[in-house]
């Protein structure tokens, strides 16, 4: 079961529960965005949109970010002209979550929801409290050796 469908000017082939990135689209009501369907394809064969007008794919916003940035260079040989800019496309991945027409409705599997991971936690040490270390033991503590000077070596006269 798949459709086609229009978005950003482009078209797509999705299924239920494909992840597709477009560009930019305004979010509906709770992250869902509905796509104009060009064709439907199912079981009994290929059905096209304009005969199926209750033809409709619906998807749930999953991100929104910007695409790797292009270079776009402008050169002219011999005339010392020369522009660099750069751009980065704004997109949407929309995770495709129903397929619905002449009123069968083919929708995703659900996503398994992700746990949080348990925090780790310190252990109590219950039968020994950590006591602080008196002066006595404190000076008890070995200390460190002085440094020593290097010897010099005798200088040589001429």
């Amino acid at each position: 079961m798949y459709a086609v469908i229009r978005a950003g000017g482009k078209q797509y082939r999705v299924a239920p529960g494909d992840v597709i990135r477009v560009e930019k689209v305004g979010t509906g009501t709770d992250g869902q965005v509905e796509f104009p369907v060009l064709a439907v394809s199912g079981e009994a064969g290929q059905i096209e949109a304009g005969q199926q007008s209750d033809a409709r794919v619906v998807g749930q916003v999953v991100e929104e970010g910007r695409g790797a940035k292009i270079l776009v260079f402008h050169y002219k040989r011999k005339k010392q002209y020369k522009k660099l800019r750069g751009h980065r496309q704004a997109y949407t991945a929309v995770r495709i979550s129903e397929i619905a027409f002449g009123g069968q409705s083919f929708k995703a599997p659900e996503l398994p929801k992700k746990e949080a991971k348990p925090k780790k936690v310190k252990a109590i040490e219950a039968e020994e409290p950590a006591a602080e270390p008196t002066v006595e033991k404190a000076s008890a503590k070995k200390k460190a050796a002085p440094k020593k000077a290097a010897k010099k070596s005798p200088a040589k006269k001429k």
